[in-house]
């Protein structure tokens, strides 16, 4: 359902974006170093704001307060139940402001306000969801060894960590994070990407709001290379959370293992979506559209291959076209847009290089058409790129924009050789109305979540990560316990069991 928003909450809410500063132990001020840069709009390329610049010293100080926050503060010894009405407040607080975060989102990533209304109101649930699981499911096991011993054990919060997270779909993204670290009882230190800083900065004004207790969670705004990297360096951060670019993630790994620091790393895709000759035709089709065309492509779960079988190509590629044809590229403000512009310029000329080299590499390129009064904005169409063949490097690198490669099989033996063929593994979809086949094809496909019959749907039960080059480790429902907490183990004496004597002499 598209969002209702007035043209002049819109205005009001976009005319006088303030500035952002770093938000440590309580209070919002400028780096240290008095450095900022510039925020650009995308639809636009105009500045927004200016953005205070984060470095090493801004991180030691966010560290500094998140530690005291948990060893001296309230949040590391406080009661499950009264930390839970943290967690849920920021919930509420969220679902207060959820129009303007929606708007702000929009304006700041290029994302279509439709969307980023839905993606809010998934933030303020992933608090609520795991003020709910932390209550239910954060709990021990015991063992009894027969009438002697009994050992229990119990999960305990590492205290600061580091959550390092993207620009596309950010706000939504941060939430992810930040809520099962704070609701199992860690401080964090936020370090945002530096395209998108305006969602950093609400959340750090909803939690701000909520009122928790100062330290807590800190928003240390800057580059990767300063920042980020202090972050990972920093011997007192227990753990790091990074969602990115896989390159990235695997300088993170290294960095961290100096200070044998906990990662968890979801990483880039190549996700394949593979249509049987018996699917349901029009759903298979809606899902493999809306899989790659929503989020403005910026998708790491996006199916950006399509693997479609010989028998029904042709048939699927002329309703692709028409699909594609009438998709309303536009105004990201626009309740009706359904694809807007890409985060920045830079990223802009990488997609449509990758659209000229798919030519090269022999493809038909179809395209949509930008209108001519937007071209100003970061615009790539929707674009498919047909007479694909998996080995191209347009079908085995990462492209992260509107872009879909349609690749023929015959064989389900085919299917599972070419879904595989790639260095990645998040993600995989399978269209068919074989059931026995859809289980088989789901588990012989490389990658960490599959959906069968699906779009991308969202449990937060589910864990979510992938394999090979796609991440390490999983987060979601109560998996993310693993990565937030440490089990320890209590052993207890049930009586006076035999203990062997040392140094008693004769």
């Amino acid at each position: 359902m598209a969002l209702k928003v007035s043209e002049k909450l819109i205005s009001e809410v976009t005319a006088n974006v303030e500035d952002i500063q770093l938000y440590i132990n309580g209070e919002f001020f400028p780096a240290e170093s008095g450095a900022a840069f510039d925020n650009i709009n995308p639809y636009t390329n105009e500045k927004i704001n200016r953005t205070a610049e984060g470095r090493a010293e801004d991180i030691k100080k966010a560290v500094a307060a998140a530690k005291a926050a948990f060893e001296n503060g309230p949040w590391g010894s406080m009661k499950i139940s009264e930390r839970m009405k943290y967690i849920n407040r920021i919930a509420d607080v969220i679902d207060e402001e959820i129009e303007k975060i929606a708007i702000l989102e929009a304006y700041d990533t290029g994302l279509p306000v439709s969307q980023t209304r839905n993606m809010t109101a998934r933030s303020a649930e992933n608090f609520r969801f795991y003020a709910r699981m932390v209550e239910a499911r954060l709990h021990g096991d015991a063992y009894q060894s027969d009438s002697e011993f009994l050992n229990y054990t119990i999960h305990k919060p590492l205290g600061p960590v580091g959550l390092i997270t993207p620009w596309n779909a950010p706000f939504m993204l941060e939430t992810w994070k930040v809520a099962p670290a704070l609701a199992t009882g860690n401080t964090v230190v936020l370090k945002p990407a530096e395209l998108s800083p305006v969602s950093a900065n609400i959340l750090a004004q909803v939690i701000d709001k909520a009122g928790l207790p100062d330290g807590v969670f800190n928003v240390v705004h800057g580059y990767g290379e300063t920042a980020g990297a202090a972050l990972v360096a920093h011997p007192d951060v227990k753990a790091i959370s990074f969602t990115g670019e896989t390159s990235t993630g695997s300088l993170i790994i290294k960095n961290a293992a100096d200070s044998l620091k906990k990662t968890s790393m979801e990483l880039g895709g190549k996700s394949p979506l593979i249509i049987f000759d018996d699917a349901d035709f029009e759903r298979a089709l809606d899902a493999a559209v809306w899989g790659i065309f929503s989020f403005n492509g910026e998708r790491c779960t996006a199916n950006s291959r399509v693997l479609v079988h010989k028998s029904i190509k042709d048939a699927f590629t002329k309703a692709l076209k028409k699909r594609i044809d009438h998709i309303k590229i536009g105004d990201p403000m626009d309740p009706s847009t359904e694809l807007g512009p890409l985060i920045e310029k830079e990223h802009c000329n990488k997609v449509n290089s990758y659209i000229e080299l798919a030519g090269e590499e022999g493809c038909e390129v179809y395209q949509g058409k930008v209108p001519e009064d937007i071209k100003a904005g970061n615009f790539v169409p929707p674009t498919v790129f047909l007479n694909a063949d998996n080995s191209m490097r347009v079908c085995q690198e990462e492209i992260f924009g509107p872009v879909l490669s349609i690749i023929e099989f015959e064989k389900e033996e085919e299917a599972i050789q070419a879904a595989n063929d790639v260095k990645y593994g998040l993600a995989g979809y399978v269209w068919t109305n074989d059931l026995k086949r859809g289980h088989r094809v789901a588990q012989a496909v490389e990658a960490g979540m599959i959906w069968i019959n699906s779009q991308n749907v969202r449990d937060l039960k589910i864990p979510f990560g992938g394999m090979k080059a796609s991440g390490i480790g999983r987060e979601g429902g109560h998996y993310a316990f693993d990565f937030y907490t440490e089990p320890k183990v209590i052993h207890v004496a049930l009586g006076n069991h035999h203990i062997p004597q040392f140094g008693k002499g004769e």
